[in-house]
């Protein structure tokens, strides 16, 4: 009989432990979750940046070798992410192509449409005063006769992102803060169960440390194996999201991801250490009537 029971406590403990260990990854995975959206919306938000495009108008007079240094020094700049020199005759039969009719015809073979530069920026230099900084460097040059662009579109552009940013990064504190209680309420519950355990072992004379010693190493793996599984989970979710969005890996950074994935994991064994290391001293202190 005595060993019918020990079974059964010994399979109610790895039950406790297995639960113990699928909420705190499901906890972890949520946040890995978040923090995967995070990183994308920073990376989308710069690939939104760096595709508004800027018109340079050359010159009807322009050479082509002022020209050609010209674009050279613009793509040497480090706040250029892309420029493409777009000739007269390349200019003309773009817009052929979108009005689709022969408009030179009408204007006696005349071409009115300038060479121009189309140069996109580095995100980081697409706030309003790096834009007028560089518009007004540009322009100076005198091969050039105008910069196209919109300064109310770009402020919006900057504005939206910045208020996805602030609403992402708010809601990534309340998760966080919602996930540490989660994860504190599983360990507490867990270690409910195990506070006679803690009484007996203080009973025959056992120290502090020595108590706490194999409850945290427990926490520990608990936390390891969280992270893992929440790693998994979050391999599993990016490559459903490969197979259904092929253009949502386009942004991302793989060695970002890599130290998220670390991340994951030791956020898991410091939650999991310190929940346990709290539930276990709150425990010890205890009166025995309390226990009850």
């Amino acid at each position: 009989m005595a060993s019918g029971k020990d079974k059964i406590a010994r399979r109610r403990m790895r039950g406790s432990y297995v639960t113990t260990v699928v909420g705190i990854a499901l906890v972890l995975f949520m946040l890995g979750s978040l923090g995967l959206i995070m990183l994308n919306a920073q990376k989308l938000s710069d690939h939104v940046r760096e595709n508004i495009r800027f018109q340079v108008y050359l010159n009807e007079n322009a050479k082509e070798v002022d020209v050609a240094k010209l674009k050279k020094s613009i793509d040497a700049a480090p706040y250029t992410k892309g420029a493409l020199l777009k000739t007269k005759e390349e200019a003309a039969k773009e817009l052929q192509e979108e009005l689709g009719e022969d408009f030179i015809g009408f204007l006696d073979g005349v071409n009115p449409i300038p060479a121009t530069i189309d140069l996109r920026l580095e995100a980081d230099y697409t706030d309003s005063d790096s834009i007028t900084w560089i518009v007004d460097r540009i322009q100076a040059n005198p091969n050039v006769r105008e910069v196209a662009y919109s300064p109310d579109m770009i402020a919006k552009v900057n504005e939206n992102m910045r208020l996805i940013g602030m609403v992402i990064l708010g809601f990534s504190v309340i998760l966080l803060l919602i996930a540490i209680a989660l994860i504190n309420n599983t360990i507490r519950l867990a270690m409910y169960s195990k506070r006679f355990i803690i009484r007996s072992m203080q009973l025959v004379g056992a120290t502090k440390g020595f108590i706490q010693r194999p409850f945290l190493w427990q926490g520990i793996l608990q936390g390891v194996f969280a992270g893992l599984i929440a790693m998994g989970m979050l391999l599993a979710l990016l490559y459903a999201l490969r197979t259904e969005i092929p253009e949502f890996l386009q942004f991302q950074d793989m060695v970002i991801f890599s130290k998220l994935f670390g991340l994951t994991v030791l956020l898991g064994i410091l939650i999991a250490f310190l929940s346990t290391f709290f539930a276990v001293n709150r425990y010890i202190r205890m009166k025995l009537d309390d226990l009850y």
